[in-house]
């Protein structure tokens, strides 16, 4: 692919994204993606032929641009540190009411069903509670931590933010109620008050 196919290809990814951001997944045609992306409909057949497939390719892209979370760990950074970071970033994209992604992934698992190939918010759900795991076995082997499985609390962990993420679709969070389950994890992981994600 050319570098003008690609930019034209980077755009619709683009475009598309702001489409899904605002009417969700199933409500979402590929006429109108036609018209966020100003070109003819068979420009955007040139590079995919459903809305599935280029959502797809929306969620790819969001794999590959969320890594803010590492960029800001520091060297020295204790376990708990890392697992308030991790917090903080997750409770920035629960509460963010604009340009969020949420209700179309959520959408689209009920409609589409993706299989495991394509399954990247599975993988990124994985992958956070491996990366979780090994931030609390660090943490406890340090003594910095208390727990005596890792694995099973960074599975808690994940299910908890997933069912924040649902509560702010469906009937809404407060900063305040996400602090708070946040704290009661922290604390749960020995980790002290004042070191909360607020």
């Amino acid at each position: 692919m050319g570098d003008k196919s690609a930019r034209k290809k980077q755009l619709i990814i683009e475009k598309a994204r702001e489409v899904f951001c605002k009417r969700g997944y199933k409500d979402v045609t590929m006429k109108d993606i036609v018209d966020a992306c100003g070109i003819s409909r068979g420009g955007l057949y040139l590079y995919f032929d459903s809305t599935r497939k280029l959502f797809l390719e929306v969620l790819e892209s969001e794999q590959d641009s969320e890594d803010i979370f590492s960029g800001k760990i520091s060297e020295n950074s204790t376990a708990a540190e890392i697992l308030v970071l991790f917090l903080v970033e997750q409770k920035k994209e629960i509460l963010r009411k604009r340009n969020s992604l949420l209700k179309a992934i959520y959408e689209f698992y009920f409609e589409e069903k993706p299989d495991i190939k394509e399954d990247s918010y599975r993988k990124d759900f994985d992958s956070a509670v491996s990366v979780l795991q090994r931030v609390i076995e660090l943490g406890a082997a340090s003594g910095e931590l208390v727990c005596d499985k890792p694995e099973e609390a960074a599975v808690n962990i994940m299910v908890m933010l997933e069912g924040l993420k649902v509560m702010s679709l469906t009937m809404g969070v407060s900063a305040e109620l996400i602090d708070r389950q946040f704290i009661y994890i922290l604390s749960t992981l020995g980790v002290e008050d004042d070191s909360d994600a607020q």
